[in-house]
């Protein structure tokens, strides 16, 4: 067991932080003679809500002076920002810290009802001017852009496969739920069936536990190991089953360029 008192003396230095900055800023204007306090925090997890883009800004730069001072860092990687205005996600505002930038929201993916064509479209569209900016044939395929296996990879994510994978998570979390009230159902078209592909993406799992681990080229027996599903704990068989899914969609991007 770990010290009974360190959490204690966590939160204690933390609420005399958040205080600092607390005392600063103003309350958050929400509208209609709503407001709320600037900060929330639950132990090491901060939560920052402002009026406009400029306190924001400088309550950010003041908390990275203040978590500097401490000799505590920031992560922004495992951070999210979400703008805002006049009840529309504005994605063109970004935000920083320790000159680092945080990664937007991507909680509309989750809670709207998109359609795989139309996510299929977007890309489409997105893939059209990546090309012209590297300069490349518009001929080229998707294996080029978003291939794992390639050996050349470019910096670039499928924003189909992020849909599919997040939807796949989404259905996933929703299954292991013990609310015996939430329904896992999820709307993604009639092209692509979310619940059909995690379903064969359990059975193909389970399946290459029973053939067990094999051998590639001139790996020797016991080089590379695996996690198996049953013994797998619920947020590692979502890891497992979204990388399942990942590998099939590079698999179908080759089958689509030999095609």
């Amino acid at each position: 067991m770990g010290c009974t008192i360190s959490p204690i003396l966590f939160v204690m230095a933390m609420e005399v932080i958040l205080k600092a900055e607390e005392d600063s800023a103003g309350p958050a204007n929400l509208g209609d003679g709503c407001y709320m306090s600037p900060l929330k925090a639950f132990m090491d997890d901060t939560t920052i809500i402002c009026s406009n883009e400029y306190e924001i800004r400088r309550m950010l730069k003041r908390l990275h002076v203040l978590m500097a001072w401490c000799r505590i860092k920031f992560k922004p990687k495992k951070s999210c920002s979400l703008s805002v205005r006049k009840s529309k996600i504005d994605a063109t505002t970004t935000f920083t810290v320790a000159n680092q930038q945080i990664p937007m929201l991507l909680w509309p993916r989750l809670v709207y009802e998109i359609c795989s064509t139309t996510v299929e479209a977007i890309e489409d569209k997105i893939n059209k001017f990546t090309k012209r900016w590297l300069g490349v044939p518009r001929d080229l395929t998707d294996v080029a852009m978003y291939s794992r296996k390639a050996k050349l990879r470019l910096p670039l994510k499928s924003i189909l496969e992020e849909y599919k994978c997040g939807r796949a998570r989404l259905l996933s979390m929703l299954e292991d739920s013990e609310d015996p009230f939430v329904q896992p159902a999820i709307k993604t078209g009639r092209k692509w069936k979310v619940v059909e592909v995690v379903d064969e993406a359990k059975e193909c799992l389970k399946i290459k536990e029973v053939i067990g681990q094999t051998q590639t080229d001139r790996e020797g027996l016991g080089s590379s190991t695996a996690k198996w599903w049953s013994n797998a704990e619920e947020k590692e068989k979502r890891d497992i089953v979204i990388n399942a899914i990942r590998f099939n969609e590079d698999s179908r991007r080759v089958q689509k360029a030999v095609q």
